[in-house]
Protein backbone atom coordinates (compact mmCIF):
# COMPACT_ATOMS: atom_id res chain seq x y z
CA UNK A 1 0.00 0.00 0.00
CA UNK A 2 3.19 2.38 0.61
CA UNK A 3 4.09 1.69 -3.02
CA UNK A 4 0.81 2.45 -4.29
CA UNK A 5 0.77 5.52 -2.47
CA UNK A 6 4.69 6.03 -4.75
CA UNK A 7 6.46 5.80 -1.53
CA UNK A 8 10.29 5.39 -1.79
CA UNK A 9 10.55 2.19 0.70
CA UNK A 10 13.79 1.78 2.69
CA UNK A 11 13.85 -1.69 4.72
CA UNK A 12 16.70 -2.47 7.28
CA UNK A 13 16.42 -5.91 8.03
CA UNK A 14 18.93 -9.11 8.89
CA UNK A 15 16.92 -11.37 6.59
CA UNK A 16 13.89 -11.16 4.14
CA UNK A 17 10.84 -13.41 3.24
CA UNK A 18 10.69 -14.34 -0.26
CA UNK A 19 7.89 -12.03 -0.99
CA UNK A 20 10.02 -8.99 0.31
CA UNK A 21 13.37 -10.43 -1.33
CA UNK A 22 11.36 -10.36 -4.59
CA UNK A 23 10.56 -7.31 -4.36
CA UNK A 24 13.84 -5.76 -3.57
CA UNK A 25 15.39 -7.95 -6.71
CA UNK A 26 12.95 -6.30 -8.41
CA UNK A 27 14.16 -2.91 -7.35
CA UNK A 28 10.40 -1.87 -5.49
CA UNK A 29 12.08 -1.43 -2.72
CA UNK A 30 15.49 -0.45 -1.28
CA UNK A 31 16.82 -3.10 1.13
CA UNK A 32 20.14 -2.54 3.45
CA UNK A 33 20.81 -6.28 5.44
CA UNK A 34 21.48 -4.38 9.24
CA UNK A 35 20.22 -4.47 11.93
CA UNK A 36 18.72 -1.66 13.37
CA UNK A 37 20.39 1.66 14.06
CA UNK A 38 19.19 5.13 14.63
CA UNK A 39 21.59 7.09 11.73
CA UNK A 40 18.86 4.74 9.42
CA UNK A 41 16.28 7.22 10.12
CA UNK A 42 17.69 10.28 8.51
CA UNK A 43 15.92 11.72 5.81
CA UNK A 44 12.73 9.61 6.35
CA UNK A 45 9.08 11.02 6.80
CA UNK A 46 7.46 7.60 8.34
CA UNK A 47 8.86 4.94 10.04
CA UNK A 48 7.20 1.88 10.75
CA UNK A 49 8.57 -1.18 13.14
CA UNK A 50 7.25 -4.17 12.64
CA UNK A 51 9.21 -6.56 14.77
CA UNK A 52 8.95 -9.17 17.35
CA UNK A 53 11.91 -7.98 19.50
CA UNK A 54 10.27 -5.33 21.84
CA UNK A 55 13.88 -3.88 22.86
CA UNK A 56 14.48 -2.79 19.09
CA UNK A 57 10.62 -2.04 18.57
CA UNK A 58 11.37 0.78 21.79
CA UNK A 59 14.33 1.84 19.89
CA UNK A 60 12.91 2.45 16.68
CA UNK A 61 10.37 4.56 18.47
CA UNK A 62 12.61 6.36 20.69
CA UNK A 63 15.15 7.27 17.85
CA UNK A 64 11.94 8.33 15.57
CA UNK A 65 10.49 10.66 18.02
CA UNK A 66 13.54 12.10 19.13
CA UNK A 67 13.89 13.19 15.18
CA UNK A 68 10.42 14.45 15.18
CA UNK A 69 9.48 11.64 12.49
CA UNK A 70 6.28 9.75 13.07
CA UNK A 71 6.19 6.33 13.57
CA UNK A 72 4.02 3.53 14.09
CA UNK A 73 5.23 0.33 15.98
CA UNK A 74 2.95 -3.26 14.62
CA UNK A 75 0.53 -4.03 17.42
CA UNK A 76 2.36 -1.61 20.15
CA UNK A 77 -0.23 2.01 20.35
CA UNK A 78 1.93 2.56 23.25
CA UNK A 79 5.36 3.38 20.89
CA UNK A 80 2.96 4.47 18.08
CA UNK A 81 2.50 8.49 17.20
CA UNK A 82 0.14 7.31 14.36
CA UNK A 83 -1.75 4.36 13.63
CA UNK A 84 -2.50 2.64 10.85
CA UNK A 85 -6.19 2.56 9.80
CA UNK A 86 -8.47 0.19 7.91
CA UNK A 87 -9.20 1.70 4.80
CA UNK A 88 -12.20 1.74 2.34
CA UNK A 89 -10.12 2.14 -0.98
CA UNK A 90 -12.44 4.11 -3.51
CA UNK A 91 -9.96 6.47 -5.32
CA UNK A 92 -10.11 9.10 -5.34
CA UNK A 93 -12.57 8.72 -2.37
CA UNK A 94 -10.65 6.73 0.81
CA UNK A 95 -12.58 6.21 3.79
CA UNK A 96 -10.28 5.41 7.03
CA UNK A 97 -11.34 3.38 10.05
CA UNK A 98 -8.98 3.63 13.03
CA UNK A 99 -8.91 2.37 16.83
CA UNK A 100 -6.38 4.42 17.51
CA UNK A 101 -4.66 1.21 18.06
CA UNK A 102 -6.76 -0.29 20.44
CA UNK A 103 -8.73 -2.68 17.92
CA UNK A 104 -7.45 -3.28 14.97
CA UNK A 105 -9.46 -6.73 14.21
CA UNK A 106 -12.68 -4.11 15.14
CA UNK A 107 -11.48 -1.52 12.60
CA UNK A 108 -11.31 -4.40 9.60
CA UNK A 109 -15.03 -5.37 10.47
CA UNK A 110 -16.54 -2.30 10.57
CA UNK A 111 -14.49 -1.77 7.15
CA UNK A 112 -15.97 -4.74 5.62
CA UNK A 113 -19.47 -3.40 6.63
CA UNK A 114 -18.92 0.01 4.89
CA UNK A 115 -17.48 -1.76 1.58
CA UNK A 116 -20.63 -3.29 1.28
CA UNK A 117 -22.13 0.27 1.88
CA UNK A 118 -19.82 2.18 -0.83
CA UNK A 119 -19.92 0.59 -4.61
CA UNK A 120 -16.65 0.30 -5.90
CA UNK A 121 -17.76 2.50 -8.74
CA UNK A 122 -18.08 5.79 -6.24
CA UNK A 123 -14.15 6.14 -7.30
CA UNK A 124 -15.71 7.10 -10.71
CA UNK A 125 -18.40 8.60 -9.50
CA UNK A 126 -15.99 11.36 -7.86
CA UNK A 127 -13.96 11.31 -10.62
CA UNK A 128 -16.78 12.39 -12.74
CA UNK A 129 -17.57 14.94 -10.38
CA UNK A 130 -14.07 16.52 -10.56
CA UNK A 131 -14.42 16.62 -14.07
CA UNK A 132 -17.45 19.04 -13.57
CA UNK A 133 -16.29 20.52 -10.63
CA UNK A 134 -14.93 23.90 -12.62
CA UNK A 135 -18.00 24.37 -15.02
CA UNK A 136 -20.18 23.92 -12.20
CA UNK A 137 -19.17 26.16 -10.39
CA UNK A 138 -19.26 28.87 -13.13
CA UNK A 139 -22.74 27.53 -13.90
CA UNK A 140 -24.32 28.13 -10.48
CA UNK A 141 -23.01 31.04 -8.33
CA UNK A 142 -24.14 30.51 -4.46
CA UNK A 143 -22.80 27.26 -2.69
CA UNK A 144 -26.24 26.20 -1.94
CA UNK A 145 -27.04 25.89 -5.74
CA UNK A 146 -23.88 23.99 -5.94
CA UNK A 147 -24.89 21.55 -2.91
CA UNK A 148 -28.33 21.00 -4.03
CA UNK A 149 -26.91 20.38 -7.94
CA UNK A 150 -24.46 17.92 -6.47
CA UNK A 151 -26.72 16.08 -4.39
CA UNK A 152 -28.66 15.13 -6.83
CA UNK A 153 -26.21 14.32 -9.40
CA UNK A 154 -25.37 11.84 -6.82
CA UNK A 155 -28.28 10.50 -5.46
CA UNK A 156 -30.34 10.38 -8.84
CA UNK A 157 -30.07 8.70 -12.62
CA UNK A 158 -26.33 10.58 -13.02
CA UNK A 159 -24.98 8.13 -10.41
CA UNK A 160 -26.85 5.16 -11.27
CA UNK A 161 -26.23 5.59 -15.03
CA UNK A 162 -21.88 5.96 -13.57
CA UNK A 163 -22.76 2.41 -11.11
CA UNK A 164 -24.22 0.80 -14.04
CA UNK A 165 -21.04 1.03 -15.91
CA UNK A 166 -22.60 3.86 -18.70
CA UNK A 167 -20.62 6.84 -17.86
CA UNK A 168 -20.55 8.49 -21.21
CA UNK A 169 -24.26 8.57 -20.78
CA UNK A 170 -23.56 9.88 -17.39
CA UNK A 171 -21.22 12.78 -18.83
CA UNK A 172 -23.76 13.72 -21.22
CA UNK A 173 -26.90 13.96 -19.08
CA UNK A 174 -24.63 15.78 -16.27
CA UNK A 175 -23.84 18.16 -19.84
CA UNK A 176 -26.96 18.88 -20.47
CA UNK A 177 -27.64 19.34 -16.76
CA UNK A 178 -25.54 22.42 -16.67
CA UNK A 179 -27.10 23.53 -19.88
CA UNK A 180 -30.34 24.43 -18.60
CA UNK A 181 -32.39 20.87 -18.92
CA UNK A 182 -32.56 19.90 -15.50
CA UNK A 183 -35.85 17.93 -16.13
CA UNK A 184 -33.60 14.64 -16.19
CA UNK A 185 -32.27 14.47 -12.83
CA UNK A 186 -36.25 14.53 -12.33
CA UNK A 187 -36.66 11.94 -14.57
CA UNK A 188 -38.70 8.72 -13.10
CA UNK A 189 -36.83 5.22 -13.11
CA UNK A 190 -37.77 1.76 -12.13
CA UNK A 191 -35.67 -0.48 -9.84
CA UNK A 192 -36.35 -4.56 -10.78
CA UNK A 193 -34.97 -5.98 -8.07
CA UNK A 194 -34.17 -9.41 -7.06
CA UNK A 195 -34.96 -10.32 -3.53
CA UNK A 196 -33.37 -13.74 -2.59
CA UNK A 197 -35.13 -16.58 -0.90
CA UNK A 198 -35.94 -14.96 2.01
CA UNK A 199 -33.09 -14.56 4.00
CA UNK A 200 -31.54 -11.19 3.67
CA UNK A 201 -28.09 -12.01 4.40
CA UNK A 202 -28.20 -13.38 0.29
CA UNK A 203 -29.07 -10.04 -1.05
CA UNK A 204 -26.40 -8.09 -3.61
CA UNK A 205 -25.02 -4.99 -2.35
CA UNK A 206 -26.56 -3.20 -5.76
CA UNK A 207 -30.04 -4.83 -4.65
CA UNK A 208 -29.54 -3.09 -1.29
CA UNK A 209 -28.14 0.33 -2.31
CA UNK A 210 -31.39 0.56 -4.36
CA UNK A 211 -33.94 -0.28 -2.05
CA UNK A 212 -32.02 2.30 0.57
CA UNK A 213 -32.61 5.10 -2.20
CA UNK A 214 -36.32 4.21 -3.99
CA UNK A 215 -39.46 6.55 -3.17
CA UNK A 216 -42.02 3.53 -3.35
CA UNK A 217 -41.43 0.12 -3.44
CA UNK A 218 -43.65 -1.96 -5.32
CA UNK A 219 -43.81 -5.95 -3.59
CA UNK A 220 -45.00 -9.34 -3.59
CA UNK A 221 -46.24 -11.97 -1.47
CA UNK A 222 -43.11 -13.91 -2.26
CA UNK A 223 -40.70 -11.05 -0.48
CA UNK A 224 -40.25 -12.06 3.24
CA UNK A 225 -40.60 -9.54 5.82
CA UNK A 226 -36.51 -9.72 6.46
CA UNK A 227 -35.85 -7.88 3.46
CA UNK A 228 -38.46 -6.18 3.48
CA UNK A 229 -37.02 -4.35 6.65
CA UNK A 230 -33.93 -3.19 4.23
CA UNK A 231 -36.59 -0.98 2.13
CA UNK A 232 -36.02 2.78 2.40
CA UNK A 233 -38.38 3.70 5.87
CA UNK A 234 -40.02 6.32 4.25
CA UNK A 235 -40.65 4.48 0.83
CA UNK A 236 -44.23 4.48 -0.49
CA UNK A 237 -45.06 0.98 -0.31
CA UNK A 238 -47.75 -0.57 -2.69
CA UNK A 239 -48.49 -4.57 -2.00
CA UNK A 240 -49.47 -6.06 -5.43
CA UNK A 241 -49.01 -9.43 -3.87
CA UNK A 242 -50.31 -12.48 -6.21
CA UNK A 243 -51.28 -16.28 -5.22
CA UNK A 244 -52.88 -19.00 -6.90
CA UNK A 245 -56.13 -17.39 -8.66
CA UNK A 246 -56.28 -14.45 -6.24
CA UNK A 247 -54.15 -11.11 -7.38
CA UNK A 248 -54.39 -7.64 -5.68
CA UNK A 249 -53.17 -6.95 -9.12
CA UNK A 250 -53.45 -8.41 -12.52
CA UNK A 251 -49.87 -8.77 -13.84
CA UNK A 252 -51.26 -6.15 -16.69
CA UNK A 253 -52.63 -3.40 -13.81
CA UNK A 254 -48.41 -3.85 -12.35
CA UNK A 255 -46.67 -3.03 -15.53
CA UNK A 256 -49.06 -0.24 -15.83
CA UNK A 257 -48.61 0.93 -12.38
CA UNK A 258 -44.67 0.56 -12.47
CA UNK A 259 -45.03 3.32 -16.33
CA UNK A 260 -47.16 5.71 -13.97
CA UNK A 261 -45.42 5.93 -11.03
CA UNK A 262 -41.87 6.34 -13.28
CA UNK A 263 -43.61 9.28 -15.32
CA UNK A 264 -44.73 11.11 -11.98
CA UNK A 265 -40.51 11.22 -11.54
CA UNK A 266 -40.52 8.37 -8.73
CA UNK A 267 -37.52 6.60 -8.15
CA UNK A 268 -39.87 3.02 -8.54
CA UNK A 269 -38.33 -0.53 -6.73
CA UNK A 270 -40.36 -3.47 -8.60
CA UNK A 271 -38.79 -5.76 -5.41
CA UNK A 272 -39.59 -10.10 -6.27
CA UNK A 273 -38.94 -12.82 -4.24
CA UNK A 274 -35.93 -14.81 -6.14
CA UNK A 275 -34.54 -13.40 -9.31
CA UNK A 276 -36.78 -10.98 -11.05
CA UNK A 277 -36.50 -13.60 -14.92
CA UNK A 278 -37.10 -16.78 -13.57
CA UNK A 279 -41.01 -17.27 -13.28
CA UNK A 280 -40.83 -14.03 -11.48
CA UNK A 281 -42.90 -12.38 -14.63
CA UNK A 282 -39.93 -9.48 -14.88
CA UNK A 283 -39.38 -10.01 -18.79
CA UNK A 284 -43.18 -9.10 -19.03
CA UNK A 285 -42.81 -5.97 -16.86
CA UNK A 286 -39.49 -4.72 -18.69
CA UNK A 287 -41.52 -5.20 -22.12
CA UNK A 288 -44.17 -2.74 -20.93
CA UNK A 289 -41.10 -0.29 -19.45
CA UNK A 290 -39.40 -0.82 -22.92
CA UNK A 291 -42.50 0.06 -24.84
CA UNK A 292 -43.34 3.79 -22.46
CA UNK A 293 -40.03 4.53 -22.72
CA UNK A 294 -39.10 4.24 -19.27
CA UNK A 295 -35.52 4.00 -17.99
CA UNK A 296 -34.73 0.88 -15.78
CA UNK A 297 -32.24 -1.57 -14.30
CA UNK A 298 -32.68 -5.26 -12.95
CA UNK A 299 -30.68 -6.88 -10.73
CA UNK A 300 -30.26 -10.64 -10.43
CA UNK A 301 -31.34 -12.34 -7.47
CA UNK A 302 -31.12 -16.18 -5.78
CA UNK A 303 -33.45 -17.60 -7.17
CA UNK A 304 -35.52 -20.16 -4.63
CA UNK A 305 -34.15 -23.25 -6.63
CA UNK A 306 -30.37 -22.65 -5.19
CA UNK A 307 -31.24 -20.38 -2.17
CA UNK A 308 -33.71 -23.10 -0.98
CA UNK A 309 -31.79 -26.21 -2.05
CA UNK A 310 -28.67 -25.20 -0.50
CA UNK A 311 -30.09 -24.14 3.05
CA UNK A 312 -31.89 -27.82 2.68
CA UNK A 313 -28.64 -29.56 2.67
CA UNK A 314 -29.91 -30.70 -1.10
CA UNK A 315 -27.21 -30.14 -3.80
CA UNK A 316 -29.11 -29.69 -7.14
CA UNK A 317 -25.82 -31.76 -9.00
CA UNK A 318 -24.36 -34.31 -8.14
CA UNK A 319 -21.96 -36.76 -9.76
CA UNK A 320 -23.33 -39.53 -8.62
CA UNK A 321 -27.09 -38.40 -8.68
CA UNK A 322 -27.66 -36.20 -11.26
CA UNK A 323 -25.74 -34.34 -14.13
CA UNK A 324 -28.43 -31.92 -15.03
CA UNK A 325 -30.96 -30.08 -13.27
CA UNK A 326 -34.52 -28.96 -14.27
CA UNK A 327 -36.97 -25.79 -13.58
CA UNK A 328 -39.87 -25.31 -14.07
CA UNK A 329 -43.46 -23.54 -12.70
CA UNK A 330 -46.23 -25.98 -11.06
CA UNK A 331 -48.67 -24.04 -12.57
CA UNK A 332 -49.03 -22.66 -15.91
CA UNK A 333 -50.95 -19.13 -17.10
CA UNK A 334 -54.14 -20.85 -17.37
CA UNK A 335 -53.67 -22.39 -13.84
CA UNK A 336 -53.24 -26.18 -15.06
CA UNK A 337 -50.10 -28.03 -14.20
CA UNK A 338 -50.24 -29.92 -18.00
CA UNK A 339 -46.27 -29.81 -18.14
CA UNK A 340 -44.07 -31.82 -20.44
CA UNK A 341 -44.00 -34.61 -18.32
CA UNK A 342 -41.47 -36.94 -20.68
CA UNK A 343 -38.84 -34.48 -20.20
CA UNK A 344 -39.05 -34.37 -16.15
CA UNK A 345 -38.64 -38.01 -16.01
CA UNK A 346 -35.22 -38.73 -17.85
CA UNK A 347 -32.96 -40.23 -15.36
CA UNK A 348 -30.20 -38.82 -13.49
CA UNK A 349 -31.49 -35.08 -13.06
CA UNK A 350 -32.85 -33.00 -10.52
CA UNK A 351 -36.27 -31.41 -11.22
CA UNK A 352 -37.45 -28.13 -8.79
CA UNK A 353 -40.99 -27.03 -9.13
CA UNK A 354 -41.64 -23.56 -8.69
CA UNK A 355 -45.71 -22.83 -7.27
CA UNK A 356 -46.33 -26.46 -7.51
CA UNK A 357 -47.73 -27.04 -3.71
CA UNK A 358 -51.50 -27.15 -4.33
CA UNK A 359 -51.33 -28.78 -7.34
CA UNK A 360 -48.89 -31.62 -5.33
CA UNK A 361 -51.14 -34.51 -6.04
CA UNK A 362 -51.19 -34.89 -9.73
CA UNK A 363 -47.64 -33.90 -9.95
CA UNK A 364 -46.74 -36.66 -7.97
CA UNK A 365 -49.15 -38.94 -9.70
CA UNK A 366 -47.87 -37.94 -13.65
CA UNK A 367 -44.84 -38.18 -12.79
CA UNK A 368 -45.02 -41.93 -11.99
CA UNK A 369 -47.58 -42.50 -14.88
CA UNK A 370 -44.87 -41.19 -17.25
CA UNK A 371 -42.21 -43.54 -15.84
CA UNK A 372 -40.60 -42.08 -12.67
CA UNK A 373 -40.01 -44.71 -10.29
CA UNK A 374 -42.85 -44.32 -7.24
CA UNK A 375 -39.70 -44.63 -4.77
CA UNK A 376 -38.19 -41.64 -6.01
CA UNK A 377 -36.96 -39.24 -3.40
CA UNK A 378 -38.68 -36.01 -3.06
CA UNK A 379 -38.76 -32.91 -0.67
CA UNK A 380 -40.93 -30.22 -0.50
CA UNK A 381 -39.19 -26.52 1.37
CA UNK A 382 -41.48 -24.17 3.06
CA UNK A 383 -40.12 -20.54 3.36
CA UNK A 384 -36.61 -21.83 2.70
CA UNK A 385 -33.29 -20.00 4.23
CA UNK A 386 -35.36 -18.18 6.62
CA UNK A 387 -36.09 -19.14 10.45
CA UNK A 388 -39.61 -20.24 9.49
CA UNK A 389 -38.04 -22.81 7.01
CA UNK A 390 -39.82 -26.86 7.26
CA UNK A 391 -38.43 -29.44 5.31
CA UNK A 392 -40.95 -32.46 4.05
CA UNK A 393 -38.63 -35.72 2.66
CA UNK A 394 -40.65 -38.59 1.53
CA UNK A 395 -41.14 -40.11 -1.48
CA UNK A 396 -43.37 -39.96 -4.50
CA UNK A 397 -45.65 -41.98 -3.27
CA UNK A 398 -46.10 -40.46 -0.58
CA UNK A 399 -45.16 -37.02 -0.44
CA UNK A 400 -48.39 -35.78 -0.96
CA UNK A 401 -50.14 -37.11 2.07
CA UNK A 402 -47.23 -35.85 4.23
CA UNK A 403 -47.25 -32.69 3.07
CA UNK A 404 -50.84 -32.66 3.44
CA UNK A 405 -50.49 -33.93 7.04
CA UNK A 406 -47.63 -31.59 7.88
CA UNK A 407 -49.78 -28.76 6.73
CA UNK A 408 -47.38 -26.99 4.74
CA UNK A 409 -48.30 -23.40 3.36
CA UNK A 410 -46.97 -21.54 0.48
CA UNK A 411 -44.23 -20.78 -0.22
CA UNK A 412 -42.74 -23.97 -1.01
CA UNK A 413 -40.55 -25.52 -3.24
CA UNK A 414 -40.76 -29.02 -4.55
CA UNK A 415 -37.39 -30.99 -5.13
CA UNK A 416 -37.31 -34.40 -6.68
CA UNK A 417 -34.02 -36.60 -7.68
CA UNK A 418 -32.07 -38.77 -6.12
CA UNK A 419 -29.80 -35.54 -4.89
CA UNK A 420 -32.85 -35.33 -2.08
CA UNK A 421 -31.15 -38.33 -0.39
CA UNK A 422 -28.01 -36.79 0.40
CA UNK A 423 -30.35 -34.20 2.53
CA UNK A 424 -29.78 -36.72 5.44
CA UNK A 425 -26.12 -36.16 5.84
CA UNK A 426 -25.69 -32.81 4.40
CA UNK A 427 -28.39 -31.00 6.48
CA UNK A 428 -26.38 -27.77 7.63
CA UNK A 429 -29.65 -25.26 8.65
CA UNK A 430 -32.82 -26.15 10.60
CA UNK A 431 -34.25 -23.60 12.33
CA UNK A 432 -37.83 -25.52 12.16
CA UNK A 433 -39.74 -28.65 12.39
CA UNK A 434 -38.38 -30.89 9.96
CA UNK A 435 -40.05 -34.16 8.82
Amino acid sequence: MLLKADAAVDLFSPELCHELADMAAAQKISYTQALFAPEQLEGACLVIAATDDEAINVAVSEAAKARNIPVNVVDAPVLCTFTMPSIVDRSPIVIAISSGGAAPVLARLIRSKIETMVPAAYGRLAILAADFRTRVKERFASSQQRRIFWEESFQGPIAELVFSGQEATARQALAEMLAGDVGMIHRGEVYLVGGGPGDPDLLTFRALRLMQQADVCVYDKLVSPEVMELVRRDAELVYVGKARDRHTLQQEEINELLVRLAKEGKRVLRLKGGDPFIFGRGGEEIETLMENGVPFQVVPGITAASGVSSYAGIPLTHRDFAQSCLFTTGHLKDGSVDLDWPTLVRPKQTVVIYMGLVGLPEICRKLVEHGMPGAMPAAVVQQGTTIRQRVVVADLFTLADKVAAEELKAPCLIIIGEVVKLREKLAWFEPGQAS
